[in-house]
């Protein structure tokens, strides 16, 4: 990154806001976190804003690790980890081959179908008992999950699509896709290195933006106890999705 950015007030104002979005999601709006990528894709490069956004996010891991350290399905992991880190590797050849118009076009893609999926995954989900331990389905979903978080950190929707059919307790599966991403997020931190995604700028913009994401986890835990949820994801999932159709149109031209 050009170190001019660091003082353009639209990189800034994306930035602060992609970080407290990631807050809002870990407060207790999840699924927003998908966000942050799409919208600082908006000024920089996916994989760059990728990169900027994984320090923090590994902040706020450990954070639901010690929240959640007696509370997870070791079985659940063990069949969709070795998934995962195959998608991760999938994300890194593909970031490393192809330019970056392939890229954004992937994180729009990504981010319009989140919202569709947020509609749709109850429906989906209805009938899915056969994905109970599936060993073949675990792996598909983890691979997708992997790639889909190398790419955007957006791999909340395949985890869940194989997750939550499991029927595990809420707080079980709470705790194990805290544990899941914890170790996938730290499995990114090789390929990005690897990308030279990790330069002083990119750490630099990171360090300044953690503080802002324990603000956006409070402001998430008080906000969701005083407005209407269901407006407000549908205000969010507009943004996510009218942003992946911006991303879409500028790969697309």
């Amino acid at each position: 990154m050009n170190p001019e950015m660091l003082s353009d007030p639209f990189f800034i104002t994306v930035a602060i806001f992609a970080v407290l979005i990631t807050g809002l999601a870990k407060g207790g709006f999840g699924g927003l976190g998908l966000f942050a990528v799409p919208i600082l894709s908006l000024a920089i490069s996916p994989i760059q804003a990728a990169a900027i956004m994984l320090p923090i996010l590994i902040v706020m891991d450990w954070i639901g690790v010690w929240a959640y350290r007696k509370h997870w399905d070791k079985r659940l992991l063990l069949l969709m980890l070795p998934g995962a880190v195959l998608g991760i590797i999938i994300g890194g050849l593909v970031a490393d081959r192809v330019s970056e118009v392939f890229v954004r076009l992937c994180v729009g893609l990504i981010a319009v179908s989140f919202p569709i999926y947020a509609v749709l995954g109850p429906r989906l989900r209805t009938g899915a008992d056969w994905l109970k331990g599936n060993r073949p389905a675990a792996w598909v979903s983890g691979t997708i999950t992997g790639f889909t978080s190398f790419v955007a950190h957006a791999g909340g929707p395949p985890f869940q699509a194989y997750a939550l059919p499991q029927g595990l307790d809420k707080r079980i599966y709470a705790g194990t896709a805290v544990m899941f991403f914890t170790v996938v997020n730290a499995v990114k931190l090789v390929p990005y290195g690897m990308l030279g995604q990790f330069d002083r700028t990119n750490l630099t913009i990171s360090a300044a933006l953690i503080p802002l994401a324990p603000i956006g986890v409070l402001f998430g835990a008080w906000l969701i106890k005083r407005i209407d949820q269901a407006v407000f994801y549908r205000v969010m999932y507009s943004l996510i999705f009218v942003t992946g159709i911006k991303l879409l149109w500028d790969g697309l031209l």
